[in-house]
């Protein structure tokens, strides 16, 4: 069984510690797309931000068939 992660601010992603989620704050695009290349394979789900969709969004597109990835509401 994988794990969950959570990419994006941290304001809006510190919360999902909590529920045992994988916390990767991310404030600016560079810092959400290095998050990103340096997941570990054992997480299954990522969810994002909108802000770190959108700066991911070319870079998540060739992994998204192994990785799913789940945007917050805005």
């Amino acid at each position: 069984m994988g794990r969950v992660a959570a990419i994006g601010e941290a304001v809006r992603v510190q919360g999902l510690r909590l529920a045992g989620v994988q916390v990767l704050p991310g404030e600016e695009p560079a810092e959400v797309r290095a998050s990103w290349a340096a997941l570990p394979d054992d997480v299954a789900v990522v969810v994002l931000t909108p802000a770190a969709a959108a700066a991911l969004d070319p870079d998540r597109s060739a992994d998204r068939l192994t990785r799913p990835t789940v945007v917050m509401p805005p």
